[in-house]
């Protein structure tokens, strides 16, 4: 990785830590309402320009979720005084929840469950260390990924984004729990385990984005919702405007990844997927739990409609903004200063 882009990496989280300063700071004295939201909006555009200065898929494409999505709807969602963020929170722990994918345990385990807890912690790193494992297998099988299958070599970026994405996120939650000894919502729940497309997306694909869209857009459309087709059908509107919103930002977390024009086919993905689960919604509704099929039959449904949708709409779009090609090359220029670092670590053993 070349050394003007981590200079620029540096120069990026600098600005984004004096923003979060400014906005912790001008937030205590300026009320909430349009008044905040005044100030505190050239910082949000600020985040939106700030992921232009890095190319980087790796680091460019995670700053580019940190700040441009997530701290940006805390900080819209601060400004109505709601959200995660309030002028209540110490400095390091509000630049904490602003910037990284984290969310607060709103009922923390009690000494009871001290030894339960133990036992989860336990079994959470042998996951995380068999995920790890696994990523690095996929990121080895790269080089022979001319002789595989375009099936298969789709199914490793699926697997690729799922792992990096999770081991990344739970490495940002453990350091932020070992400085503040709060306990975290996990981010991931085993979605390959999903029962139904509300199950992957409710609860166990990506939680801080779910925790994040509820409030800033699923919510309000259900309040307004609610007064024109009224409180029972409410949701199929809600869910499908978010999963617009969704699709909306992931172009723009693509644009950031290629600078290359959306086609559509990320919020195409989306607006699928949300239209499915609107129809989902209402069929559970209509039908009220009088006949529920077995997970042997819905999960498999499940995970090969999102891996058939993923393969047809979403993978493709790393290819045309090569964000694919540009990975390898880190990951090949990382192996390198790996073995360099090794190779001088062993000269100097021996002399």
């Amino acid at each position: 990785m070349p050394g003007e882009e981590i200079n620029s990496f540096i120069k990026v989280w600098l600005l984004v830590l004096t923003s979060l300063c400014y906005s912790h700071a001008i937030a205590k004295t300026v009320p909430k309402g349009t008044k905040r939201l005044a100030v505190l909006l050239p910082v949000v555009c600020l985040f939106l320009l700030l992921p232009l200065q890095l190319n980087s898929p790796h680091l460019g494409g995670l700053t580019a979720f940190f700040i441009a999505w997530l701290a940006n709807f805390k900080l819209l969602l601060f400004a109505l005084d709601r959200g995660p963020l309030n002028t209540h929170l110490s400095l390091p722990l509000f630049i904490a929840l602003a910037c990284l994918p984290i969310k607060i345990r709103q009922n923390p385990s009690s000494k009871t469950h001290l030894n339960k807890g133990i036992s989860s912690s336990s079994s959470m790193t042998v996951n995380y260390a068999v995920k790890g494992l696994l990523l690095g297998i996929i990121v080895w099988a790269y080089d022979y990924i001319d002789y595989m299958h375009p099936y298969v070599v789709k199914l490793l970026y699926c697997l690729h984004i799922y792992f990096f994405l999770e081991i990344v996120l739970a490495v940002g939650a453990a350091v932020v729990r070992s400085f503040s000894g709060l306990e975290l919502e996990p981010q991931f729940n085993e979605p390959f385990l999903s029962t139904s497309l509300q199950d992957f997306w409710g609860r166990r694909w990506n939680l801080m984005v779910t925790s994040i869209l509820r409030p800033t857009v699923y919510e309000p459309t259900l309040r307004f919702s609610s007064g024109v087709i009224g409180r029972k059908w409410a949701p199929l509107p809600s869910v499908f405007s978010t999963f617009l919103v969704s699709g909306v930002m992931h172009e723009l977390m693509f644009y950031y990844l290629g600078r290359m024009s959306p086609t559509g086919e990320m919020t195409l993905f989306f607006l699928i997927h949300g239209f499915c689960l609107a129809v989902e919604i209402g069929l559970k509704k209509a039908l009220r739990g009088w006949w529920q099929p077995p997970w042997v039959v819905t999960g498999p449904l499940t995970v090969g409609f999102v891996l058939g949708t993923g393969f047809w709409l979403f993978i493709p779009q790393f290819s045309r903004c090569k964000a694919d090609a540009r990975a390898f090359e880190e990951y090949a220029e990382l192996g390198a200063w790996l073995k360099e670092c090794l190779g001088f670590c062993w000269k100097s053993k021996r002399s």
